[in-house]
Formats: C-alpha cells, structure tokens, sequence
C-alpha cells in the first residue's frame, strides 16, 4: 500500500489530498497511517523531512468532527514555528470539511486574543507546553472532550525540559483517548512519557526504511571564522543558505556582518516578536532575504524547501542537535550541503558531535569573490488578510490587471488572518507598491508597506 487511494478515506478527502501534491506515501506515512485510522496509539521514529506531519494530520481530520463547541484534538510541539507550520498543514488538508477550527497557543502573542478565539469555539488545538499549561491554569480552555492527544517532535521537548509540563497537562484528559508520539531521535528518558501516555503502543522506525536524504557533509579547518563564512558562501554560491549559531548575540553580530558585506540576511532568534519572526521566516522562504543566520530554535520545525546550505558557524553541542540542523537541507528528495567550521575547539568537540565528518583544510575552497547571495525579489505587506476575506487571487488578480505586472515578476503569495504578503521581482516592485498604495483590492483600499 504506497498510494493514498489505497486507503480506506472518503473521496472527497483523497481528492484534496491529491491537488496538494500528495499521491505516493511515504514510508513513516506507510507504516503509520493504517494503524493511526484504526485507532491505536504509535511511537513514530523517523528523521525530520520524512512526512510525519501528514502521517497524523489526515487521520485527524477525518475523525474530527466539525463545529463542536470543545476541543477534540490536543497536539503538542517545541516552539512556535511548528505551531504554526502544523496549523497551517492541518487547515490545508481539511479544506474539504467546513468548518474545522484549528488554533494556535504559544508565548510570544496576545494571551487576550488567544482566549477570544477559544471562546468562539475550537476543534484542534496547537501549542507549546508553557502556553497551553499557562491556558489550562486560567481555566481559558477545555480538555474534557480530547479524543486524540498527538506529541510532536517529542525529543526536542525532552531537550526543553518539558516532561513535567506536558505530564501535567495530560493528566487532565479523558483517560480514553488515542495518544500518537513522533521524534526524530529516541533518547533514553523519553520512556518518562510513554510509560505513562500511551496504551499498548505500537513501535514504528522508519529510518533503516527510508530511502537515504542526499546530504553532503563537511567540515573545515579555519582561524577567523567571520573570513571563513564568506569563503564558504563564495565557494558553493547557494541560493538559499541557513546558518546556525550557538547564542543570540552571536546570530546578531553575524547577520549584521554578511549585511555589511552585501549579502541579503534575515536572523531568527528567540529575542524576536513573533510577527518578526513570522516576517523574517517568510522573506527567508520567498528568496527577498535569502540568508537566514539562527539559533537552534530553527532546527525544528522549520520546512523550508530549497535550502541549498546549512553553515554550523558554531559547533552544536549534541549530536542530535546537529543532525536536526543539517535535517533543514535535502528535503522533498533534494540535494542538501551541510559545513561545519571549525577552530582547535570545534575539531575536538567535532569528535564527539559527528565523529566520522573528517576536517578539511579551508585553503582547498576556490571562492568567487563577486559572489554576493543578494535576493532578486522584494516582499510587500498589505493591511488585509482572510478576516478580511482577501485571497492570493485576489491580490494577483490586482498585480496582473489593474497595475500591469507580468505575472513572472510575481512570486509567493501569503495570506494571513490579518496581513498578506506578496513577494515582487525588484525591477518593478516600485510599480507594485506605487499600483496597491493607490488602487483597490476587491474594490476596497487597503494599506501597503514594503518589508526592509
């Protein structure tokens, strides 16, 4: 059974499945699925990229039953990022049931805002453990009725310090229930949960299965690892390029660097807003900024197709660390790169991090010293979004017809509760902005500013 239409799903289910560009399964999708429908509790092991997102979002979303007044699902995860990267995966799969409500709970945004969206009602509900247990100290949400308790990324929340949280936050569900724990690593105290969360779970590891992601590493011996950074960029000339630090002064100090040096950088750090965040990660993926400089935060949860390059400017300190960040390149069956710089500490702790990776000499590098990783387009916000009933279509609509914007000189279109984003090639983003400040969308003004 590898085809989605081989499984026991309504039609109309398939079909959307279908015109999002899932057909083929893959293997944690195989091995899961089938028995997730059948309602039984599993430990899923399988790297990041491998499709475990699916593998519980579509039996979810057809077992939710829509417009319930309480929650029937409770999933899980780290940080913010993949909040909202399963929200938006879980919304795009039950496009094809009206009415499912899936809400986001974490720090960092409006606990007031939070609590009104709860108060008109929610089917799935997404959080970071803090966030959800703050919400159940304030009596701001309803377990009673969780039918499907799902953990996602569960090592990483371990490496968080999260078991206790989470441990307090299930004992107030109903004792029936169906409990689904993915991670890409088993680490040892990760029975603390499923001792005491699952029933009878059945074991799925997939990584001896799964076809090898196609990831080239290496490592290089240098003294000035700012000079180092450059070279490497110059060297392999990526189009998009993640970089990881150890500290959020440092990923500051290096974004500001490569700026100053003429590269295109964004920076992702828990000292951000999360609209900051969300700006930053979104001009990342659209190519406008199209060097991101992070801390370990972006190791989970950040699915990014087309990373070319993951840069270790600062060794991690686990090897489960480092296998999360190079896990951000060679996804969707793509080539990735991933380098790690080096000093006299970095060699040694190399040797207990990735003991296998040998440590080149820098010098064997030919860079391009005309190389700048500079982004061809620009991303404009614009003061309208769905609860304002504005589409993608909507907005290109506009661009194409009414300014006069070829089509090809418009890229990723966003679109928001609140704010859209469009991304525009920089040899006319000055006509698009000129065009949206001073015509209408659906025949309504709206305002627009251009992301720096």
């Amino acid at each position: 059974m590898t085809n989605f239409k081989d499984l026991n799903l309504p039609d109309d289910l398939l079909e959307n499945i279908k015109s999002l560009g899932y057909e083929q399964m893959t293997p944690i999708q195989q091995a899961s699925i089938p028995h997730i429908l059948e309602g039984k509790d599993i430990i899923g092991k399988a790297k990041t990229g491998s499709g475990k997102t699916l593998a519980f979002a579509l039996p979810l979303i057809n077992k939710i039953k829509a417009k319930e007044q309480n929650p029937q699902a409770l999933i899980i995860v780290p940080t913010r990022e993949l909040s909202e990267q399963i929200a938006q995966e879980l919304k795009k799969v039950a496009r094809y049931k009206a009415g499912v409500k899936v809400i986001t709970l974490y720090g960092g945004t409006s606990l007031t805002n939070q609590v009104a969206s709860l108060e008109k009602g929610a089917d799935i509900l997404v959080g970071t453990p803090g966030r959800l247990l703050d919400h159940f100290s304030r009596e701001t949400i309803e377990l009673s009725e969780i039918k499907t308790l799902i953990l996602d990324e569960a090592d990483r929340m371990l490496d968080m310090g999260f078991a206790d949280d989470i441990l307090k936050i299930v004992s107030n569900l109903p004792k029936k229930r169906q409990n689904l724990l993915f991670s890409a690593t088993y680490p040892d105290n990760i029975s603390k949960l499923t001792s005491v969360i699952l029933n009878n779970p059945i074991n799925i590891e997939i990584e001896s299965q799964e076809q090898h992601i196609s990831i080239e590493e290496r490592a290089f011996k240098v003294e000035e690892r700012d000079k180092a950074l450059i070279k490497t960029l110059q060297s392999f000339q990526p189009s998009l390029a993640l970089i990881f630090c150890n500290t959020k002064v440092k990923t500051n100090e290096i974004a500001d660097m490569l700026q100053e040096r003429g590269f295109d950088t964004a920076v992702l750090n828990g000292d951000l807003e999360q609209y900051e965040r969300q700006e930053m990660l979104l001009q990342f993926a659209n190519g406008s900024l199209p060097i991101m400089v992070a801390t370990d935060l972006a190791a989970r949860g950040l699915d990014i197709e087309g990373i070319d390059i993951i840069i270790n400017y600062d060794i991690p300190m686990k090897p489960q660390e480092y296998i999360h960040r190079i896990g951000r390149t060679g996804r969707a069956d793509a080539k990735g790169l991933a380098v790690t710089l080096c000093d006299n500490y970095a060699i040694r702790k190399l040797e207990e991090v990735r003991p296998s990776l040998k440590v080149e000499d820098i010098s064997s590098l030919r860079p391009n010293k005309n190389f700048y990783l500079q982004g061809v387009v620009g991303t404009l916000c614009i003061d309208g979004g769905k609860k304002k009933k504005v589409r993608a279509g909507d907005i290109l609509g506009t661009l194409c017809k009414d300014i006069g914007i070829e089509p090809k000189h418009i890229g990723k279109i966003n679109v928001y509760d609140r704010n859209s984003y469009v991304a525009i090639d920089k040899s006319v983003i000055k006509k698009a902005f000129n065009g949206l400040k001073n015509g209408k969308i659906k025949k309504r003004k709206f305002r627009v500013w251009w992301l720096d």
